[in-house]
């Protein structure tokens, strides 16, 4: 029987490499080409994913950068500034945090302060319950799924540094191609 790397090794031989763009596979680094893909295929899927289990932990209809805010926000339970936000979540238009923010206000999930002239956003006491709900969620459906799957500790963590590497590689280029 063959195993399930024969099975991709013939695949990537007989239709080539998974790709969304044919034309942008054709460099000096195709498999860069299946990653974006991946990344593509994953963004979406993760956004699905913390959004519609949210909604399973008793969450206001939230949209994925809400999502990614709340638990931020929740993190050591600490107030964050919006330039900590923006920074650790990588987001460049700060507008679109502060709106998201002020939604979660409106939901009474995070309280808008100030020290000295910087805005803070801390967790509410129902923030940090409806956090507390989601990762009770994400360990049943998500954590114990790619644990019966035989996911290696390991290899996710190196993967997640391969990734962060590679985001500040896009990000290095993204600057050059802003000078052009």
């Amino acid at each position: 029987m063959a195993s399930r790397n024969d099975d991709e090794q013939l695949t990537a031989a007989l239709i080539g490499p998974v790709v969304s763009s044919d034309h942008l596979a054709r460099s000096a680094l195709p498999p860069l080409s299946e990653v974006e893909f991946a990344l593509t295929m994953g963004t979406h899927a993760f956004q699905r994913w913390t959004v519609r289990c949210m909604t399973a932990a008793g969450g206001p209809t939230m949209s994925p950068l809400e999502v990614l805010i709340i638990h931020l926000v929740n993190h050591r339970g600490r107030p964050k500034t919006l330039a900590d936000i923006c920074l650790v979540l990588n987001i460049e238009d700060t507008h679109l945090a502060n709106y998201a923010i002020k939604k979660l206000a409106e939901h009474g999930l995070v309280t808008v302060g100030r020290t000295g002239k910087e805005k803070t956003i801390a967790v509410s006491e129902t923030g940090a319950k409806l956090c507390r709900r989601y990762g009770e969620v994400r360990e049943a459906l998500l954590v114990r799924t790619a644990q019966s799957l035989g996911y290696d500790p390991s290899e996710l963590s190196r993967l997640a540094a391969l990734l962060r590497s590679l985001s500040g590689t896009y990000d290095q280029a993204a600057r050059a191609a802003a000078s052009l």
